[in-house]
């Protein structure tokens, strides 16, 4: 699987041919995992990077998330308007 523009868990999902809301789920508890087996594979040369999600409210980047996840709501604005996380493989 290879794409040109990043996805985001739910786009990975269908991608790969799963039920859109519980393959999302399943995407992001694995995402670690993938991320390490990538620059295993590969030797080092590729990794998997993760644009952090932004409130499309207020412009609220999201930077210190312990692990990849779609949040609720905008802490600065308190708006359910947020951008997942998207997510590429890039060589390192």
């Amino acid at each position: 699987m290879e794409s040109k523009t990043p996805l985001s868990a739910r786009d990975i999902a269908l991608e790969l041919g799963l039920d859109p809301k519980l393959g999302e789920r399943m995407v992001y508890e694995h995402l670690l995992h993938i991320a390490k087996t990538i620059r295993r594979q590969s030797g080092g040369r590729l990794a998997l990077y993760m644009m952090p999600p932004r409130c499309r409210n207020c412009g609220y980047v999201f930077k210190n998330l312990d692990k990849p996840r779609k949040p609720s709501r905008c802490p600065r604005c308190k708006s359910e308007r947020i951008d997942p996380p998207l997510f590429k493989i890039f060589e390192s």
